[in-house]
């Protein structure tokens, strides 16, 4: 049945019969919620992000694992 062949039928009952109409579809929109479907983003290329290679120029960091032996052996002789 179409829309406007269901809204003709219930302006044709009586208004606590429309009413009763009402509640029953709040029911049913709470018991059945419409899924709203995600928008599909898109991805920006992570090359792009303003982060990477920001520490391009630090000659402490050119190679990242002595920088990190570096950093845990200084702080495991503070303790």
């Amino acid at each position: 049945m179409k829309a406007e062949n269901i809204a003709r039928e219930i302006s044709t009952l009586p208004p606590e019969a429309q009413k009763q109409i009402l509640d029953f579809m709040a029911f049913l929109k709470a018991r059945y919620p419409t899924v709203v479907a995600a928008k599909k983003v898109r991805r920006a290329k992570l090359s792009n992000e303003p982060f990477v290679g920001m520490w391009r120029t630090r000659r402490d960091m050119q190679n990242s694992a002595d920088w990190v032996r570096n950093l845990r052996r200084n702080e495991w002789e503070r303790s």
